[in-house]
């Protein structure tokens, strides 16, 4: 059991890393528009795709409050989300939920890089610590359960 108080970006990108290693069965994201998570690196695409392909169901949920970013600049994110289909969702929240500012990564509910504001790197890293981390995965639940729009990276049809 861990926790860090995260106050430079470059830290902040390290914890992302780390976290994304340490996942086994879920991961969920919560963020302005993925920019800074910066998800689209190709050494984070391999850990996406490495938990993809323990075939868990509805590993990876994303739900983002601008997902103009998430369907133009992230090409490698996008064909995560064309192969996974079933195991990848991604929503848009809905414009009530655009006043959030923090971002949150949690990792099969006990790991967690909770950042305070989408300006700031000023974040804390949760390793281990589920009792800490349960209630923001109530928040998430909370949030994705608001609905929105798909926010896939391409466009389904016939």
């Amino acid at each position: 059991m861990s926790r860090e108080l995260i106050t430079s970006w470059a830290d902040y990108q390290l914890a992302i890393d780390r976290l994304l290693a340490m996942a086994e069965h879920s991961i969920r994201i919560y963020d302005e528009d993925l920019l800074a998570m910066k998800l689209d690196t190709p050494a984070r695409i391999d850990e996406l795709k490495r938990l993809l392909h323990s075939g868990q169901r509805d590993a990876l949920h994303i739900a983002v409050r601008n997902a103009e970013p998430l369907r133009h600049q992230h090409p490698r994110l996008a064909n995560l989300f064309s192969t996974y289909t079933h195991q990848i969702s991604a929503q848009q929240t809905p414009d009530q939920l655009a006043h959030l500012r923090d971002a949150m990564l949690l990792v099969d509910g006990r790991h967690a890089l909770i950042r305070f504001d989408r300006d700031q790197a000023r974040s804390k890293l949760l390793i281990d610590e589920a009792d800490e981390i349960h209630p923001y995965a109530n928040r998430f639940a909370e949030i994705w359960a608001e609905g929105g729009e798909p926010a896939t990276g391409s466009t389904l049809g016939l």
